[in-house]
């Protein structure tokens, strides 16, 4: 047989992703430029079943695990190489905008196929197999906690617990995903490396006329459910010192968080993105009043100094508005470091196209941060006009979209050329 030498460049198809991404933004999208693709709702269901038309067409082994993950599956080096994951979500917030997640699902098809026509024109085998990841239920929006199908995939959280998990509705995981025929029975095993592709969701890249991030870092995060319990009356007559309000608890608290936050400076994000108010009626004073709560910081002492505070913040609330309380659940997400060498890697392929990378910190939370707790994994960034994220007017340029794909795709071909020990070479290198 002739010999062959591993491609030295791979080229993707900035046309053919664009494509791709108007065709995803369809399910769920609506004329603002508004995006309610919530996990496993129909619109989500179909998504689904246009990215596994998509593995089939393009040769990919699509696959399902039993919390619903989706993988598309490419095997470029045999049965027992290693496997290189890429991807992210395609499920959104009610009302966000479409490139949140679903670009980085759209980019690990296009990059992962242009590696592959790279390695055919040469005739070259790969070091590694890839796939291709869309989690479910990332952005919690519908069921809570967020990053739910990563961290059942890592081990992190348990199978039948998350199945458990219910919306608003009172609807499970389980039955949502036996609803849109996605309750699979795949395994897939834990890779070796995974790469998540992202909108920024911040606007340093944008303010500084940079084109691409490498996330250095992750925040940790503290979430509560808290109920406050009072006592139902009418708002017209019963006298204001005999209420029992439950609704003014949770602001005392939510004011109280605001503060919390200012004493920190940058170090602490808080919020109260979500209250659930019972009986919810203008002439009826709350009996209860939940309150989805976050605290969000890259130093674990600031974490646990901000949840002490907020601990005497709820039990100072409540004697204040005499009512009761009670926290419902609580999810921690430590902060910590994405991996050295995919970072170095990342400046790597970024520096070939001629834009160095700007280091940052993601405050949000990301699949990738899960999959952090099992292999070498990393998030990058492309700007995001304005810094928005999770509204309407949420947008990434097709051009900035086409170059961190082809970040992404020259980082998968280094791998596929050299393997992944090039990861820990990285790390060393000076």
């Amino acid at each position: 047989m002739p010999e062959t030498t591993a491609p030295s460049s791979v080229r993707i198809d900035p046309a053919r992703l664009q494509a791709m991404m108007e065709a995803v933004s369809v399910f769920g999208g609506g004329a603002d430029g508004a995006m309610t693709r919530l996990t496993l709702s129909a619109e989500d269901g179909q998504a689904r079943d246009w990215l596994a038309a998509w593995f089939r067409e393009h040769g990919f082994a699509g696959r399902v695990d039993a919390i619903g993950n989706q993988f598309g599956c490419l095997d470029l080096a045999g049965a027992n190489a290693p496997v290189v994951m890429v991807g992210s979500h395609i499920d959104s917030q009610p009302n966000g905008g479409r490139f949140d997640g679903a670009l980085g699902v759209i980019s690990a098809c296009e990059a992962i196929l242009a590696v592959r026509e790279s390695l055919a024109a040469s005739g070259a085998r790969a070091a590694c197999n890839f796939v291709v990841a869309n989690w479910t239920n990332e952005e919690g929006a519908r069921f809570q906690p967020s990053l739910l199908g990563s961290s059942v995939f890592t081990g992190a959280a348990d199978l039948a617990w998350a199945l458990d998990r219910r919306d608003g509705t009172g609807i499970s995981v389980g039955e949502a995903l036996e609803s849109i025929g996605y309750a699979g029975t795949d395994k897939v095993p834990v890779p070796a490396a995974y790469l998540e592709l992202h909108i920024e969701g911040e606007s340093f890249l944008e303010r500084e006329g940079r084109r691409f991030g490498a996330f250095t870092r992750f925040w940790g995060a503290v979430k509560y459910r808290l109920a406050f319990l009072g006592r139902q009356a009418h708002t017209g007559p019963t006298p204001m010192a005999a209420r029992h309000d439950a609704l003014l608890a949770g602001a005392y608290v939510i004011a109280d968080l605001k503060a919390l936050a200012g004493g920190y400076g940058l170090d602490l994000h808080t919020s109260v993105g979500r209250m659930e108010i019972f009986p919810n009626s203008p002439n009826t004073v709350p009996s209860e009043v939940v309150l989805f709560i976050e605290l969000r910081s890259g130093s674990q002492i600031i974490l646990a100094e901000a949840e002490a505070r907020l601990r005497a913040s709820i039990e100072a609330a409540a004697a204040r508005a005499e009512v009761g309380h009670e926290v419902r659940s609580i999810d921690r997400r430590v902060a910590g470091e994405m991996a050295p060498g995919l970072v170095r890697l990342a400046e790597r392929a970024s520096d070939v196209n001629g834009a160095p990378a700007r280091h940052l910190d993601t405050i949000g939370g990301h699949d990738a941060i899960s999959l952090a707790a099992v292999c070498p994994s990393i998030v990058m960034a492309v700007p995001s006009v304005g810094g928005v994220i999770h509204h309407p007017t949420e947008f990434t340029r097709p051009e900035d979209h086409a170059f961190g794909t082809q970040v992404l795709a020259d980082m998968l071909l280094i791998l596929a050329n050299e393997g992944l020990s090039v990861i820990e070479m990285e790390k060393e290198r000076p």
